[in-house]
């Protein structure tokens, strides 16, 4: 695994979720006085833009709407409705997540490879977001004034410097030991009083969000055999979440207080980790002898799908409809295998039977983002950059988007020919991704393209005030 990324991710996951902690408990915290919440989204915000921008995140529609439901029914169950939860994939095959200030929780894609249940992976997620209701940042920087925001930034600067270099681990190493060691060796201390913390908390939430709360101590046992030797080799300062032997004893004995509950994995996980392997593989051709192996042993759904996904991977585009078409009739619900379908159709050059079926499946399921995003880009891949305005159009005034979703119906429209409306939603994308003097270079392109109307010069321009108004004076 690249070095870079390594420390990149391990040390986000140690340094934000597992800072100091303070027994004292969240009402009238006086760690507002250092750290309030909006500061708090505000500093999440920014390192997830660094993470967007680096491409470290998985932008797959699909891979999204998965985690970003599983985290959002774990979080109505946290008993704390001031953080709007935002949940991401990390493109890294380290087994790790981490969550970041003011509810910004990200997920290895080797964290949920690893998960054998979806009450495991669901466990990590509540124990993430027990990290962020419970406040550790603001509580620790409390605790240690001497730790401020800016020390939290000169640490993040440090890891993001070192990440974007070539600089090696040891040096990585020195950099951090250099400019926190004396804050980081202290606040070690408290790591472990925020993770039995956030085991408990967290743990509640996966019970009472109907999730078997056995997974979270298998979790952390299935971790502890895999790596407890392994430890000794990084640095202490460098471990996201230690597991002892108390913590899983702690977890043990907390399940035996809970009921039993018989949870069942979602088809949601089994597809996900099906894409995520077939995707994932080193080649195509592997992944379809893996997934072949598999159909061998049990001739599943998710299972085929795996398969379909791999032979696409390879360019039988044939073949996987052949395999998407059969699930697709069999569950016409499942709306991943009309993606697939529709994938498929369109790389096989059958590009009006395509768009028959993306079009009864948005009559079915409309703005489902993952399906309304496959069909927009099939639509202007076969030329009608109208239609796939048009529907993203729809898509984003009634769902909240994303950077990716933005820069695709910005294509869409410059496809079209609206470049002032495509240059609006480019500044639109620029604004989501941290870059302020881009958008607005682009809304004034915008107002300067030729044939714009006077409806969307006003707009165009009244967008313009405000970013004018919200830059720095330098």
């Amino acid at each position: 695994m690249n070095i870079k990324k390594f420390y990149l991710f391990l040390l986000i996951g140690v340094v934000l979720p597992g800072w100091a902690d303070t027994p004292l408990p969240d009402f009238g915290n006086p760690a507002d006085s250092v750290l309030t919440r909006s500061q708090e989204a505000q500093l999440g915000r920014q390192v997830v833009r660094q993470l967007r921008n680096a491409g470290a995140m998985i932008e797959d529609p699909q891979l999204h709407e998965y985690i970003q439901t599983l985290g959002a029914t774990l979080a109505a169950h946290a008993h704390d409705g001031e953080y709007k939860f935002e949940f991401f994939v990390v493109n890294d095959d380290a087994i790790n997540a981490f969550a970041l200030p003011g509810g910004y929780i990200g997920v290895n894609v080797g964290l949920i490879q690893a998960s054998e249940t979806e009450s495991e992976l669901a466990g990590v997620l509540a124990h993430e977001i027990a990290h962020v209701t419970q406040r550790h940042i603001a509580r620790s920087v409390y605790d240690n004034q001497r730790s401020s925001i800016l020390s939290i930034a000169a640490m993040l600067a440090a890891v993001l410097l070192g990440a974007a270099s070539d600089a090696g681990g040891d040096a990585m190493q020195g950099i951090l030991t250099a400019s926190q060691a004396a804050v980081v060796q202290r606040q070690i201390d408290f790591t472990r009083s925020n993770e039995f913390e956030a085991d408990r908390i967290g743990m509640d939430t996966l019970y009472s969000a109907g999730f078997d709360p056995v997974g979270m101590a298998s979790f952390f046992e299935k971790l502890s055999r895999r790596y407890g030797l392994a430890r000794q080799k990084v640095p202490q300062f460098l471990q996201t979440h230690p597991v002892t032997s108390e913590r899983i004893a702690g977890s043990r004995n907390r399940v035996r207080q809970l009921p039993n509950v018989e949870a069942h994995n979602t088809l949601g996980y089994e597809l996900t980790k099906a894409k995520l392997t077939a995707l994932g593989a080193p080649s195509a051709e592997a992944s379809y002898t893996l997934f072949q192996d598999r159909l061998e042993k049990n001739d599943v759904s998710t299972n085929r799908y795996g398969m379909a996904l791999s032979l696409a991977r390879w360019g039988r585009n044939d073949h996987a409809e052949e395999i998407f078409k059969a699930l697709s009739e069999e569950e016409p619900g499942v709306i991943a295998y009309r993606i697939g379908l529709g994938e498929s159709l369109m790389a096989s050059g059958s590009v009006d039977v395509a768009l028959t079926g993306y079009a009864d499946a948005i009559n079915l399921f409309p703005r489902n983002v993952p399906l309304t995003i496959s069909y927009a880009r099939a639509l202007i891949s076969a030329g009608k950059p109208s239609r796939a305005h048009k529907l993203l159009l729809d898509l984003l005034n009634n769902v909240p988007p994303t950077p990716e979703q933005i820069r695709l119906i910005a294509r869409a429209a410059n496809a079209e020919g609206d470049i002032g409306n495509a240059q609006h939603y480019m500044s639109e994308y620029y604004i989501m991704t941290g870059n302020l003097p881009l958008a607005i270079n682009q809304l004034r392109m915008a107002i300067e393209s030729p044939g714009v109307n006077p409806v969307d010069l006003a707009r165009y321009q009244s967008r313009l005030d405000e970013l004018i108004e919200a830059m720095p004076e330098e």
